[in-house]
């Protein structure tokens, strides 16, 4: 998995500054950020016209009103210098925002809101197994002012530019300022965690469906009883919910925080859906943990399947070794070479001591099989 993630970071800068609108465009002079993927500016919840650079769009604000909303993919410390001077953005947020791998949280820096987000995606497979990748993480970062919001994105998944397109479609809810925009950021990641949640119940599913058939076979053989044997795909979704379960159960706290507690930076009225996205959230990690605690009981169970398959085959191994312990005995006694032994002089000796080996050896099988060791 890590392999993956170093090999699509070295292949992001590349195809970062392909998603930048600037480029090719009058306004790339204006705009040495590569890393931006959109700037705005709003006022009264209409979008103003025109794609500004991020320096005439704060110019703008701060002259005329209104909120302006930049978002940047993947930005370098130079990229994001120049708008984290504009905006005072605390240095250690931003050194957050830049190098990425944070977890989920809520902090304050003087007038400036900063929220971290993890956002996680399904990972479409034909087929589970022991190297599956089931869920992909990403990042958003927020950095919430009076009259800007910076969104910053790692990663391939959880792409703005639709939740742009629909809040532009509200402008009642975007005339609440960069808290209707914070929202609406936190409630696309939950919505996400929630189909996510859905999609790796399915896989939960299906192994637990694998691993029960199989116990119910009673011969451990076949297609179902060698999926449900390996312990290894269960391992594997174990360390993918718990990837799931590092998103969703930090994001608790941030959540519960502005639901709850009163904040200038957020509008009052805008606060009532946080509780709505709190609540999601709430039923999402109740899930998620939920997941975990089956996995458990399933991989307990797959183990105990497997120590009964093999305590079968020591009982089938050790009755038949007492079956044909029978002729060893009997061979070990004739083969002494003494002289004087009544049954070597008998006519019908040998096949005699034949018919009561087989007799003994089926009496011995007999026994066995009722009991089930055969």
């Amino acid at each position: 998995m890590s392999m993956i993630r170093d090999l699509r970071a070295a292949v992001r800068p590349a195809r970062r500054r392909d998603e930048s609108p600037y480029r090719g465009t009058s306004a790339a002079a204006a705009c040495p950020n590569s890393a931006v993927v959109d700037c705005g500016v709003y006022r009264d919840g209409q979008r103003v016209a025109g794609h500004p650079a991020p320096a005439e769009a704060i110019a703008g604000v701060r002259d005329e009103g209104g909120f302006v909303w930049i978002g940047l993919h993947e930005p370098t410390e130079a990229e994001f210098a120049g708008i984290a001077r504009e905006f005072g953005l605390h240095p250690l947020a931003v050194e957050d925002a830049v190098h990425a791998h944070q977890r989920p949280k809520l902090e304050r820096y003087d007038d400036t809101l900063f929220t971290v987000f993890k956002t996680v995606h399904y990972v479409e497979h034909a087929e589970l197994t022991s190297t599956s990748e089931v869920v992909e993480t990403g990042e958003v970062m927020c950095f919430t002012g009076p009259n800007f919001i910076v969104t910053v994105r790692h990663g391939g998944q959880g792409s703005l530019r639709a939740l742009r397109h629909r809040l532009q479609e509200d402008p009642e809810r975007l005339a609440k300022g960069p808290s209707a925009v914070l929202h609406a950021v936190a409630d696309q990641v939950v919505d996400g965690y929630m189909a996510v949640a859905g999609a790796v119940q399915d896989d939960i599913d299906e192994v637990e469906i694998d691993v029960f058939s199989s116990g119910t076979t009673g011969k451990g053989s076949g297609k179902g009883a060698a999926k449900g044997g390996d312990a290894g795909r269960i391992y594997q979704l174990k360390r993918e919910v718990l990837e799931f379960k590092r998103a969703v159960s930090p994001l608790l706290r941030p959540m519960q925080l502005l639901s709850e507690r009163p904040m200038r930076l957020v509008d009052s009225d805008i606060q009532k859906y946080f509780r709505d996205v709190a609540d999601h959230l709430a039923r999402v990690n109740e899930q998620v943990l939920s997941f975990d605690d089956l996995l458990n009981s399933i991989l307990q169970a797959n183990l105990a399947q497997a120590a009964v398959a093999q305590n079968e085959d020591m009982r089938k191994i050790t009755a038949w070794a007492a079956i044909f312990a029978v002729p060893t005995m009997i061979a070990g006694i004739y083969g002494m070479n003494f002289k004087y032994m009544p049954e070597l002089e008998w006519k019908y000796g040998y096949p005699t001591v034949l018919l009561v080996t087989v007799g003994i050896c089926l009496g011995i099988h007999r026994g066995f099989k009722r009991n089930g060791w055969l």
